[in-house]
């Protein structure tokens, strides 16, 4: 295929994955197969790398692109993004209704109800079309600039859908409000992963997807599945419709997904008719929400009416109580996570909450025990954290039993009866014994997690037997499982075949690179985008061994907190240990670094680049400067050698130039680079 066919070909793979995306993410109705999707997409991926020249920031191949960040640039909203006054009855919404009568003169009016999403605020601005901006709400008038963390988000799209004909015209500046969340099914699947993997689970969607737009690394974002709605607008120009149900139909011509559920109303009266209905309703919502937004619908009545200091005066909130259970707390177990961690659990009497029998709840925390004054048998409120997770809010000691037990610390720990030690805050209370069965159990699953060494089916009972029975007591035993079949297969519920699948993926998992083994040693503070970047500055395991905590600080994202733990665990007693059977067993402790065998033009060189190139991604350029012995970096410092500037360069391009490091083009890059 020469380059004419290839971008013809491109160009239409784009134009069907767009459409394909706006199907499913806008009208919830796909026309083809998850299988069909990912043949076109990978047809498309393989295109863009065999013709580099091709490839383009707005490509669906380019939603996750970049080094991880080190920090977040403040952006002043063209529009201030201001919060919506909240309300909580019938008497108070027909109030609201009665100052927008009198705000309008009296003139008719219609409302447009849509559900209350509890997710994150964002702006996102297209110009030409295009995704150019993606901003938090921030202080309403500054926020942060999180656009590289919300492209990989599938249901925005990188470039607005034409919707040609009749279709209403993209705006030459469109700025959308609206929420990003975590689905709830996809929250929960996630959290099933986490605790597999030996993880504590997220709490709630929002506090999730809030510290998931705030992660430095895009990278780790793109593997949570966030989606976004819209909700309403900032600049637009020229903004042809007349009010907000007109445009939200706009925003789904142009493939911006919008509520399924919003709503007319010509009343207040219809405004409580649905308010009443909604309370049985939104249970069943892909998403967790908290109320409704009652907005006046056209745009000329909300520029009349205006806004307060604080809010608009044309919309408010609906917000329904918490759902929440009475019930007796029956007892108080003691958990232990891999890391030592014993957590307080509540057991209770079983009570129905928001469609699910509840049996047990978090109490999170010693301090929160002692916050709530909660003793075993007291009646207590539960609520479900987001709808998901429950736990106890409130306790009535009006109700306490005679002989009610105060909830104390464990002395011990539960599993292993070690003594437990508190953290210096006194926060957390720790089993500090390594060998406790918990952990190694909570260790192992972690370790066998699809993000680690993915090696499927040691989920919690397989990882209970495989400790309980003797089978395994740290990581290294795993590959010798192979000469112990017949024990193995004699576990309950395991059978020949389980059995040779399991080894099957455990021997596969030998040949991982370092990233993953580095990922799934537990070493505090290393995720898997710091394990990749450990494991691709240094290539083995021996050298990183050899590196002192200066030498740790070397690698980008990498600082003295996470250098230390590094540093600790690798040349502790128990770390050594571990590392030394591993490598006993035959596990792989290498990852040649990507610098080609061919010329090194960019040997030893420190790159930063930013901003919009013509003829690279970011992924392909930066690939391009370490196969040519360069070191690109997310960050400009005293250190850098010089910084690579394309369109629409930011910050680092002033970090640069006030630093006094050089600043090239991307033509004197290909120059450097002997690419012409």
């Amino acid at each position: 295929m020469d380059t004419s066919e290839a971008r013809k070909r491109i160009a239409r793979l784009r134009d069907e994955i767009r459409e394909h995306d706006h199907r499913y993410y806008v009208l919830a109705a796909p026309t083809i197969t998850d299988r069909q999707y990912d043949a076109l997409f990978e047809e498309l991926k393989r295109l863009e790398a065999e013709f580099p020249e091709l490839a383009t920031p707005d490509s669906p191949t380019q939603r996750v692109a970049g080094a991880p960040l080190p920090g977040f640039r403040q952006v002043r909203h063209a529009v201030p993004m201001m919060s919506v006054d909240n309300t909580y009855n019938e008497g108070e919404l027909r109030e609201f209704d009665r100052r927008v009568s009198r705000g309008l003169g009296g003139l008719p009016h219609a409302y447009l109800i849509d559900p209350k999403i509890d997710g994150v605020a964002v702006s996102l601005r297209y110009e030409g079309g295009r995704l150019t901006l993606a901003a938090t709400r921030g202080d309403g008038a500054v926020g942060d600039d999180v656009t590289q963390n919300v492209r990989t988000i599938r249901s925005i799209p990188l470039t607005l859908r034409d919707p040609g004909g009749e279709g209403p015209r993209v705006p030459e500046v469109l700025e959308v409000r609206g929420e990003v969340f975590w689905p709830l099914e996809a929250f929960r699947e996630f959290n099933r992963r986490r605790e597999a993997a030996g993880e504590p689970p997220f709490a709630n969607p929002r506090n999730a997807t809030a510290g998931t737009l705030k992660l430095l690394d895009a990278r780790e974002v793109g593997r949570r599945p966030l989606a976004f709605i819209a909700h309403g607008m900032g600049v637009v120009e020229p903004l042809e419709a007349k009010c907000l149900s007109e445009f939200y139909g706009h925003l789904k011509a142009w493939g911006i997904p919008v509520s399924a559920y919003w709503r007319p109303a010509g009343s207040i009266d219809e405004v409580l008719a649905f308010v009443g209905d909604w309370d049985r309703r939104r249970h069943g919502l892909p998403y967790a929400t908290d109320g409704l937004v009652i907005k006046v619908d056209r745009f000329d009545q909300q520029a009349a009416l205006g806004a307060t200091s604080r809010f608009p005066r044309w919309c408010i909130a609906y917000k329904y109580e918490a759902e929440r259970a009475r019930t007796r707390l029956l007892s108080v177990r003691f958990q232990v996570g891999k890391l030592g961690t014993i957590t307080p659990v509540a057991n209770l009497e079983p009570v129905e909450l928001a469609g699910t029998t509840v049996r047990s709840a978090s109490l999170h925390n010693f301090d929160q025990v002692e916050r709530l004054g909660v003793r075993v048998g007291d009646m207590v409120w539960v609520e479900k954290a987001g709808e998901i997770i429950p736990q106890v809010v409130e306790v009535d000691p009006a109700s306490r039993p005679p002989g009610a037990e105060p909830i104390r610390p464990p002395q011990r720990c539960p599993e292993c009866d070690s003594e437990a030690v508190r953290d210096e805050g006194g926060v957390f209370v720790r089993c500090p014994n390594p060998a406790c069965p918990a952990q190694i159990k909570e260790r192992l699953r972690f370790f066998c997690a699809r993000d680690q060494m993915d090696i499927e089916g040691v989920g919690e009972a397989l990882a209970g037997q495989l400790v309980d029975s003797g089978l395994v007591r740290d990581f290294a035993d795993l590959y010798r499982l192979k000469d112990r079949r017949a024990e193995l297969i004699a576990l309950e519920r395991m059978g020949e075949k389980s059995a040779d699948n399991l080894l099957a993926a455990i021997e596969k998992s030998r040949s991982n690179p370092l990233a993953r083994l580095l990922a799934a040693l537990g070493i505090p503070l290393v995720g898997v985008s710091t394990a990749a970047d450990l494991a691709g500055h240094f290539g083995s395991l021996e050298a990183l061994e050899r590196a002192d905590i200066a030498d740790l600080q070397q690698v980008e994202g990498v600082g003295p907190e996470v250098a230390a733990s590094v540093y600790g665990f690798l040349n502790g007693q128990t770390g050594r240990r571990l590392l030394e059977r591993l490598r006993e067993v035959g596990v792989n402790t290498v990852q040649p670094r990507q610098t080609g065998g061919g010329p090194q033009p960019l040997a030893g060189k420190t790159i930063v680049v930013t901003g919009t190139l013509r003829h690279y991604s970011r992924n392909q350029i930066e690939e391009l400067i370490r196969r040519l012995g360069g070191r690109p970096a997310g960050s400009v410092s005293a250190r850098t050698d010089f910084v690579v500037a394309g369109e629409e360069a930011g910050s680092k391009l002033a970090r640069a130039r006030a630093l006094g490091v050089e600043v090239i083009d991307e033509d004197e890059f290909r120059r450097r680079a002997g690419l012409q």
